[in-house]
């Protein structure tokens, strides 16, 4: 890889994670509810928007810098955990179990209909 693609993936992906932590405190203004909410959505979108990129047939360094740098430093896998086990160690075993199966039934079925839309193009 390149300098240039190097740098693209630290100037993406900061702004990847500045975008996660807008939605997910503006879902959380927005909606008045827990937390894991806006984790919830920054998850889904960005499975959706992956699903899309590839769909549209993205390859390269255009995937690296969209895919990786963006939308990977945008989602958060380690955030969706905590918050599980929050749920789980509060004794909130139904939240903890709805917020793991929910979001990867909603993440696969984002990743399908992105990929579906973007082979459309």
């Amino acid at each position: 890889m390149s300098v240039w693609v190097w740098l693209g993936v630290a100037c993406l992906g900061s702004c990847g994670a500045l975008a996660r932590f807008v939605v997910g405190r503006a879902a959380h203004a927005y909606l008045h509810t827990l937390t894991a909410v806006g984790t919830f959505i920054v998850n889904i979108s960005g499975a959706l928007a992956l699903g899309f990129l590839v769909g549209v047939g993205l390859t390269g360094n255009a995937l690296v810098l969209a895919g990786a740098a963006t939308l990977g430093s945008y989602t958060t896998f380690s955030t969706w955990m905590l918050e599980s086990e929050r749920f789980a160690d509060d004794g909130n075993l139904h939240a903890a179990a709805l917020n793991i199966g929910a979001s990867v039934v909603a993440g696969i079925s984002a990743v399908a209909l992105g990929h579906a839309v973007g082979s459309a193009f």
